[in-house]
């Protein structure tokens, strides 16, 4: 089978494991005892891959450490901004108002279609690559897809 169709299925695989938020939707008690663990294990699963391996790396490659951790700080202080100019919140109590969360439903709709997109192509790539690194990629794409699709579910209600 070629690479191409390899990668084709594996996405398949994840999409249709991305569809555990909707059971989530239905299960609104499971959704409140488990959330914190899930953001956790998702935030941590990604500040661990940045921080222990794509950062050292980088070092490793370039001969400019400042640059690298000027970069790191960049981006961090570049995505809190946009996060406070796109005004992104969310509210835990019961009387919120609806027309305040409404305009976030557009970006997040579009911020979901851009990561789908880019996690099509890191799986492309990676079975392009080596099929073995093509499986390990969507299986950790496919465990970084739960947290955030429950949570999204979550946001929804």
């Amino acid at each position: 089978m070629s690479y191409l169709a390899q990668a084709l299925l594996a996405a398949v695989a994840v999409s249709l494991i991305s569809l555990v938020g909707v059971i989530f939707l239905l299960k609104r008690k499971l959704i409140d005892r488990t959330m914190f663990f899930l953001i956790s294990f998702a935030a941590g699963g990604m500040l661990g891959g940045a921080f222990f391996h794509l950062i050292p790396e980088t070092l490793d490659q370039v001969n400019e450490t400042e640059k690298v951790f000027v970069l790191v700080m960049a981006g961090m202080v570049i995505f809190f901004v946009l996060e406070k100019i796109l005004r992104w919140h969310h509210c835990h109590e019961q009387n919120c108002e609806q027309g305040e969360l409404k305009h976030l439903g557009y970006l997040n709709l579009i911020g979901d279609g851009v990561h789908n997109l880019i996690d099509g192509l890191v799986i492309v790539s990676a079975f392009a690559v080596n099929p073995s690194l093509g499986l390990a990629v969507s299986f950790s794409i496919a465990l970084h897809e739960i947290p955030q699709e429950i949570g999204e579910s979550r946001a929804k209600q």
